[in-house]
């Protein structure tokens, strides 16, 4: 016989069991998750980046520092006196010269002194390199101190190039325009401490009075010229 009991408890034959729990997500500890710990290299280029920047900074408040307590000033450099006696142009490249100049180099610094390890001079005329001077003396240079060099250029100049038609144009105008330029290795001395090497350039450019027939006098006089200072 078949049985007609229902299941007890009213539930209409439906069973219900108990919820399901939500699904958790997981967080780093914090709250925050690290992109920088799932790429290596990302994080030792950032720590890099991040070591260099502070490196630049701290040597420029130091640059700044030593700026500001020494004061650096700029070298001062002129032509005092030129003497042009001889600057004859043959067979249109071959030129015989003689010049010798007087240069003043004035160290305008209370607390930085300077040595003069090489210095050499080179003439040039219309672009054209015609003398050379490397026996300069070497020298050290103290607070305030101004030093006189002396280059001499003498001698010919074989196959100067095509400069024979500046050289008959300022001829007749009076004045020829050489270009002097000074090439130094220097070091500094700040108390007790050196500092280098630097190799600044001083260039001169001249006004040079043709040199007069023998027993003449210029028409013109040299006047006194300031030069250039490249520490680049």
């Amino acid at each position: 016989m078949a049985s007609n009991a229902k299941p007890s408890g009213g539930l209409n034959g439906a069973y219900y069991g108990p919820s399901i729990p939500p699904t958790r997500t997981h967080r780093s500890v914090g709250g925050r998750s690290s992109a920088c710990c799932c790429d290596p290299c990302g994080c030792l280029l950032c720590s890099l980046f991040k070591l260099i920047f502070s490196i630049i900074i701290t040597l420029g408040i130091i640059v700044l520092i030593l700026w500001l307590v020494f004061r650096p000033n700029e070298l001062k450099v002129a032509v005092e006196d030129a003497k042009l006696t001889s600057f004859d142009l043959s067979n249109s490249s071959n030129l015989n010269y003689n010049l010798s100049l007087s240069i003043s180099i004035r160290n305008p610094n209370r607390r930085i002194s300077i040595y003069y390890d090489q210095i050499e001079a080179v003439a040039l005329y219309d672009g054209s390199r015609f003398g050379y001077d490397g026996s300069l003396p070497v020298f050290f240079q103290g607070h305030k101190n101004t030093t006189v060099i002396s280059p001499r250029f003498g001698g010919q100049a074989v196959s100067l190039g095509a400069v024979s038609g500046t050289y008959e144009r300022e001829k007749k105008e009076g004045n020829f325009y050489v270009d002097v330029k000074l090439n130094a290795r220097i070091r500094l001395k700040v108390k007790f401490v050196k500092v280098g090497h630097f190799k600044p350039k001083f260039d001169c450019k001249l006004k040079l009075p043709v040199p007069p027939a023998k027993g003449g006098s210029p028409a013109t006089v040299f006047e006194r010229t300031e030069c250039d200072v490249d520490w680049i």
